[in-house]
């Protein structure tokens, strides 16, 4: 259906997309004006309006969610160090406050310059030795260098140095927390880590969290041909991962993510998102998402993903089915890749809405 990839390239370019329609007749797929009775509506399945998507998190932590707020508001950090201090160092979900938190004081900058995102700086200054400040100032310096910075720049080194100083105390800050060496692969990405050193920073979370997929992910792209490997390289360690996975690890979805980091700017092949390849990383995550536990915190991240895949291939009943779990939060890969997650976001939720109505899906035959 050629047409549908016309309209995600123009959605793409305008980075916004208004409501849209696939409809099976004689002159085929038709775009219509928002207000149609013949308009394809996400709203019309309970999804979350465009401007209210959150962009801070992969998906719903009610506590934290709640800390933000109050953080925000009062820009007093005591609750956002509570919160961490009662996180535990096992698991995903510590890594993932973390990047919230940082991202939120990112955001806060880069809307009120200079003045955004005080409460970390007294946070640090305040609690030096907290070891949850320190590791939420190193995800933050690391946000900062690739979202302000241009990778190989002075700048974009100057502030990657500070963080790999930063992530430096915030491990000893913490014994045997994996997250300061988590957060410092992104640095080892950035500044180009001879093998041998991203290897010694690699064992040390390997000791510490050796199922972590979120350091998994993290490790991938320095894997990857665009940075320091090769396609073969990552896909060989996606599927080394893979099959180590123990029962019901997300793990398992990683070839997936080799796939995404080596997409073709441009594809001239028809069909190329049901090939064999594709196709089988596709279904690896569909297994690790089925196998998963339904409160694994790395769940959403998959799903979002998913997300991008299914509809590229045309499976719009599946993506749909991924959509009514994760809607409402864009904080993951692939929006947060552009500068506008969530409208990255709406323009797939949109046309995977259109693509299941028209094969004859409705609001009423989707799944609860």
């Amino acid at each position: 259906m050629e047409i549908l990839w016309f309209l995600i390239a123009l959605c793409m370019l305008a980075a916004v997309i208004g409501p849209v329609v696939l409809r099976r007749r004689a002159g085929g797929i038709r775009l219509v004006a928002p207000g149609s009775p013949d308009a394809a509506d996400p709203a019309d399945y309970g999804f979350v309006r465009q401007e209210l998507l959150d962009v801070r998190m992969p998906g719903p932590d009610q506590d934290l969610e709640d800390v933000l707020e109050v953080v925000q508001r009062s820009q007093d950090w005591r609750a956002a160090a509570q919160l961490l201090a009662g996180t535990p160092k096992e698991g995903e979900v510590r890594w993932q406050r973390v990047q919230a938190f940082a991202g939120a004081a990112s955001l806060e900058l880069a809307q009120r310059p200079g003045e955004g995102g005080r409460w970390l700086r007294a946070w640090r200054a305040e609690s030096p030795k907290d070891a949850g400040g320190a590791q939420v100032h190193a995800e933050f310096l690391v946000q900062q260098a690739w979202r302000t910075s241009t990778p190989g720049t002075d700048d974009f080194r100057i502030i990657l140095e500070e963080a790999r100083t930063v992530c430096g105390e915030a491990a000893l800050l913490a014994p045997g927390d994996p997250v300061p060496y988590i957060t410092e692969l992104a640095v080892a990405r950035g500044l180009a880590y001879p093998e041998p050193e991203f290897d010694q920073l690699w064992a040390k979370i390997l000791d510490r969290a050796p199922d972590h997929m979120g350091a998994h992910l993290a490790a991938l792209s320095y894997h990857s041909e665009k940075w320091h490997g090769s396609r073969e390289a990552a896909d060989a360690f996606a599927a080394a991962a893979a099959a180590r996975a123990p029962q019901g690890s997300l793990l398992a979805a990683l070839p997936l993510f080799a796939v995404y980091e080596h997409l073709p700017e441009v594809n001239l092949v028809r069909g190329f998102y049901q090939s064999a390849v594709v196709t089988r990383a596709m279904e690896g995550a569909l297994y690790a998402v089925h196998a998963a536990r339904p409160d694994d915190p790395m769940l959403a991240h998959v799903r979002h993903l998913l997300i991008l895949f299914l509809v590229r291939a045309e499976r719009w009943s599946e993506a749909m089915n991924q959509l009514r779990h994760v809607d409402g939060h864009v904080g993951a890969l692939p929006w947060t890749h552009g500068p506008d997650p969530a409208a990255d976001y709406a323009v797939y939720r949109a046309l995977a809405v259109a693509g299941y109505e028209a094969n004859g899906g409705s609001p009423a035959t989707l799944p609860g």
